[in-house]
């Protein structure tokens, strides 16, 4: 019996860890890679359309990041007609509501903003997806007019991450 007990206490205690983990929110990027693609081989790029920002102002502010980071990665956007590679980026915003942080008197939770951007490449002739790079992160600013240091941040973090950034040499 002492057995039967031990093991049902470990079941419910991993089962706390599973729903309490559940519950924690994950933030920071995560990088899906096609990894037939040689990144390395990609020159040029050109824009496509994913599911951009609402706002203008941000739209262009992540359109402009993103421009600068694939600068960085040694790309240049194509003068006409597709590049080598296609790019789209996706965004939305969410409200996460801290479980385990404490009620205020009206009985809620506290809730935080949290953006989601992703930049995919797509291959020009079959749109097949090459990679995808994305990050989820709590926004710290409220007012939209003043996002483009965060954005610029995200963006960074994104590049961090790609492929060629990251290649065990």
């Amino acid at each position: 019996m002492g057995r039967m007990k031990t093991l049902t206490a470990g079941l419910v205690l991993a089962a706390a860890v599973i729903a309490s983990a559940a519950q924690m929110p994950k933030y920071g990027v995560t990088v899906t890679v096609d990894k037939k693609v040689d990144f390395a081989t990609f020159k040029t790029y050109s824009w496509t359309k994913g599911q951009p920002s609402a706002l203008k102002q941000v739209d262009a502010e992540i359109m402009a990041a993103v421009d600068h980071e694939l600068a960085g990665v040694g790309m240049t956007k194509a003068a006409a007609g597709p590049g080598d590679v296609m790019v789209a980026y996706y965004s939305l915003t969410r409200t996460d509501v801290d479980v385990n942080g404490k009620e205020d008197a009206s009985g809620k939770r506290p809730q935080y903003q949290v953006g989601t951007l992703m930049v995919a490449f797509l291959d020009p002739a079959s749109r097949a997806r090459l990679v995808r790079m994305r990050i989820d992160k709590p926004i710290t600013e409220s007012d939209s007019a003043k996002l483009k240091p965060e954005i610029d941040e995200a963006v960074a973090e994104i590049f961090a991450k790609y492929p060629t950034r990251t290649e065990k040499k």
